[in-house]
């Protein structure tokens, strides 16, 4: 049963859809960006307790672990309380700075360099660096785990079905044939090409103060290699270090990921539309359940609504992350805040794809090949090997091979014997003739097995 809130939610990801995006809560939320901030600040501080600053001498052990157990044990508790804070201070970072040293205050040697939490830092220090961190979680946890899963999906059907035989269309009409193992194993190549560079792909990070300079940080310890620091303490986190920027980190690595998405997307979005079409031509069965309605009036439909779903989710998807990338590399001189109200969508879009790439595995674990009507169809299209006499008539010298076959099966339906008799008629060697008169449309499928692997 679903609760008043997700009854009443503004969102279908915090409503309908909530169970399917539920592993985003605690990572794209309110509660998850404050997550990540505590991240960077308790990292930051632990960090410079290492550069041997008179005022901020090496931690005990007990301090690090302590430290340590803010991050691993931050709960609803602690994110009410950082909300809290914030009532007072209208500043979501300045609250988690505070939050920080009301902690600190009940560690003896921690308290005494409480002062130093968020040393040197720009909100947008911590920001970026949440953002980054959030990200990569998302990536890393949630999309793709699901992109393997779907790829697994697709090059089982590649294997198993490699030597299938099926009626292509083009323009939306019978056309030469291929194989539905080659058809899915183009989709497979289209998606492999753009998720290899999410492999290797890192969010970057600034952590250089309030216009990138390091002002604050060289006035107070002006021996102290300022940017160097800030290099290893981004790269300890994982992510790639950007050393020169204005207030903010500008968001190109940003709009660079979020156009790779976009990629996915839409090739998924292109193949979803294609079974879709495939169901309808009957070439795909969809397995049943018994209890589930196709149509509030006809009882007979079984819908596509997991490709449907898919196909509206990916754009939804997308026309965020179309925004994002467009709209965070753009900020007015130093620092303007329209950027900061956009990243806060950032678990919405991502929320979408989650959803999209559910339905979407669930479809395809559902389709099964319907072999009597791919077959039906091939036997029925018997003019599709006008391509293949055609040219075969080119190379033996043949006049107006091409205008030939127009007369014959331009907009009509030809069975194999009239084939057969247009073949008798051409001045070809007898073995020619015979091979053109084996074939059938199910054979004429060029090198699509040995294509697909």
């Amino acid at each position: 049963m679903q609760n008043d809130l997700t009854l009443t939610a503004i969102s279908p990801l915090d409503g309908r859809y909530h169970t399917k995006c539920a592993e985003l809560n605690k990572i794209a939320s309110e509660y998850g960006l404050m997550y990540y901030r505590l991240i960077v600040e308790v990292k930051w501080l632990q960090k410079l307790a290492t550069l041997s600053l008179k005022e901020i001498p090496p931690l005990s052990k007990a301090s690090q672990d302590f430290l340590n157990k803010l991050i691993q044990n931050f709960n609803i508790e602690d994110a009410d309380a950082i909300k809290s804070l914030e009532a007072t201070t209208n500043h979501d970072v300045k609250a988690i700075e505070y939050f920080i040293k009301n902690a600190l205050s009940e560690n003896p040697e921690l308290n005494q360099i409480k002062e130093f939490v968020h040393f040197g830092c720009t909100s947008e220090d911590i920001n970026n660096l949440a953002y980054a961190l959030m990200l990569k979680d998302i990536q890393e946890k949630n999309l793709q785990p699901l992109f393997s899963n779907l790829i697994s999906q697709l090059e089982n059907i590649v294997k198993t079905h490699k030597a299938t035989p099926m009626l292509s269309r083009t323009h939306g009409q019978p056309a030469t044939p291929t194989t539905l193992g080659k058809e899915i194993a183009n989709v497979v190549a289209r998606l492999q090409k753009q998720l290899n560079p999410l492999q290797t792909f890192k969010f970057t990070g600034k952590f250089n103060g309030a216009v990138g300079n390091f002002n604050a940080h060289t006035i107070a310890y002006p021996e102290v290699a300022w940017n160097q620091v800030a290099e290893e303490f981004v790269t300890s986190l994982d992510l790639a270090y950007n050393p020169l920027t204005t207030q903010i980190e500008p968001h190109d690595n940003l709009a660079e990921y979020f156009h790779n998405l976009m990629r996915i997307n839409t090739i998924l979005i292109d193949f979803s539309r294609d079974v879709w079409g495939y169901i309808s031509l009957g070439y795909f069965k969809q397995k049943v359940k018994a209890t589930e309605t196709g149509s509030s009036t006809m009882p007979h439909k079984v819908n596509p609504i997991d490709f449907e779903n898919a196909e509206g989710n990916f754009g939804l998807a997308n026309a965020l992350f179309s925004h994002f990338a467009e709209k965070l590399p753009i900020s007015r001189w130093q620092r303007d805040l329209s950027d900061s109200t956009v990243l806060r969508n950032i678990g919405v879009a991502c929320g979408y794809m989650l959803i999209a790439l559910k339905s979407l595995i669930q479809g395809v674990n559902k389709l099964e090949v319907n072999h009597t009507q791919i077959n039906a169809d091939l036997n029925a299209n018997w003019e599709v090997l006008g391509e293949a006499i055609q040219t075969v008539m080119r190379r033996y010298g043949i006049e107006a091979p091409y205008e030939k076959l127009k007369s014959l099966t331009r907009d009509k339906k030809i069975t194999s014997e009239t084939l057969h008799v247009f073949i008798d008629s051409l001045k070809l060697p007898i073995e020619v003739q015979e091979r053109l008169k084996k074939l059938t449309p199910s054979d004429y499928i060029g090198l699509a097995i040995k294509l697909t692997g």
